[in-house]
């Protein structure tokens, strides 16, 4: 937006301001493009689902409201210049009204529809001959039944092809009865998808980022440790992968930033199949959990490079810092409060880098993450699992002290 002066001041002799990027959603995503936006000179504007929310407490231009309300969001965006997202739930419906009315979101509706929607994804990666898991529409009993009859038998995977994130809206079914229940309870009006269950040695992710310019960077690939379903650590590079594996899982981040005309942070989970394959499981148009060990171990930040492609800007080095870096995240455990870890850790350990996201302690839930970066990969794995335990209050004095 090019401010309105007087017309007796000479334009030619004042800073032209700088766009502002609307991020919708406040959450720890949100937060953490804060920093590079920062040494961008570029201001952040929130479209925040409540006034506490972990990036409404670090963004000074913080607006609460509904992202699902249409005219919420037309009159929030008439104040930026591009809008971006900390999530994918915005309804694709009102994107796509956003963008007939001239305003610029990144990625588009075209593209995140295929973050959004499970099936989408899943017929477009086929035409593109991108390998998957085998999978099917499936609206009863009788056609999880045929799936499962189709391929290897059970058990099958059920997913929500809409709103699943972290374990949630997904099932592993082993038979007809199960099926059924599952079916009775998903969410009205939303499609089920049936995917086989990959017999993977591990879980892969591949991370880039595009500009509209066309430009990508790509990082590199990483091993994502789940635990019931979320990302708890994350190991860059991933060890021992293959370097063909390696270059293929890059080379699909790539195809697929190119051919659903990404913009922004594009990640790719996969899986690594026992005999030797990489198969799609997942895709996310924003910066991602696997992506969160760049802020210390990469030259450029997924985050920075996501607002660099947002702005249209020469993407960042996404090279390694180190030879390994490794990523914990911290849940809620024990430990009342999180401030009270630093002492302990911060002395142990005057590397390692922490970020808190500014949330309530809950059981299970994620508040922050912890960064390790070294030549040794069991030494660093180590740094990072002590800090993440100690923080969470599942590490006691005595441990520390042999440990």
């Amino acid at each position: 937006m090019q401010p309105a002066y007087p017309a007796d001041v000479d334009v030619s002799l004042v800073a032209v301001e700088s766009p502002v990027i609307g991020v919708v959603g406040a959450g720890q995503l949100a937060r953490m493009m804060q920093q590079p936006a920062i040494a961008l000179g570029v201001p952040l504007h929130l479209l925040a689902e409540s006034a506490d929310a972990s990036a409404a407490q670090v963004i000074a231009h913080s607006q609460v409201g509904d992202y699902t309300d249409l005219d919420v969001l037309h009159a929030w965006a008439r104040g930026v210049d591009v809008v971006t997202f900390d999530h994918e739930h915005v309804p694709t419906s009102h994107l796509e009204a956003l963008t007939r009315d001239g305003v610029t979101c990144r990625p588009g509706p075209q593209a995140l529809v295929h973050a959004q929607d499970k099936a989408v994804m899943r017929q477009r990666l086929a035409e593109l001959d991108v390998p998957c898991p085998r999978n099917r529409i499936v609206d009863s009993p009788e056609a999880v039944a045929a799936f499962a009859a189709d391929g290897d038998g059970w058990p099958v995977v059920l997913k929500t092809t809409r709103g699943g994130y972290d374990g949630k809206g997904v099932w592993v079914i082993n038979s007809s009865d199960e099926a059924a229940r599952v079916l009775t309870t998903a969410p009205e009006g939303i499609a089920l998808v049936a995917e086989e269950r990959v017999d993977f040695a591990r879980e892969l992710s591949a991370v880039a980022a595009r500009a509209p310019s066309g430009q990508i960077a790509a990082y590199p690939v990483v091993e994502s440790i789940q635990t019931g379903g979320v990302c708890a650590e994350v190991i860059a590079p991933a060890p021992y992968l293959a370097p063909e594996l390696a270059l293929e899982a890059q080379q699909i981040a790539m195809t697929l930033a190119t051919e659903l005309d990404v913009t922004g942070i594009l990640a790719v989970e996969l899986f690594e199949t026992r005999d030797g394959r990489i198969l799609v499981n997942e895709l996310a148009m924003r910066p991602h959990n696997t992506g969160h060990w760049t802020i210390d171990g990469a030259v450029t930040s997924q985050f920075e490079n996501h607002l660099r492609a947002v702005l249209d800007l020469p993407l960042g080095s996404p090279h390694a810092r180190a030879p390994w870096t490794v990523m914990v995240n911290i849940f809620g455990g024990p430990a009342p409060t999180l401030y009270d870890g630093y002492p302990h850790v911060q002395a142990r350990d005057p590397a390692v880098r922490v970020h808190l996201y500014g949330k309530d302690v809950k059981p299970g839930r994620k508040v922050g993450h912890v960064t390790a970066y070294g030549d040794v990969l069991e030494d660093v794995v180590e740094r990072a699992r002590h800090a993440a335990q100690w923080f969470e209050g599942t590490l006691s004095g005595a441990e520390a002290t042999h440990a």
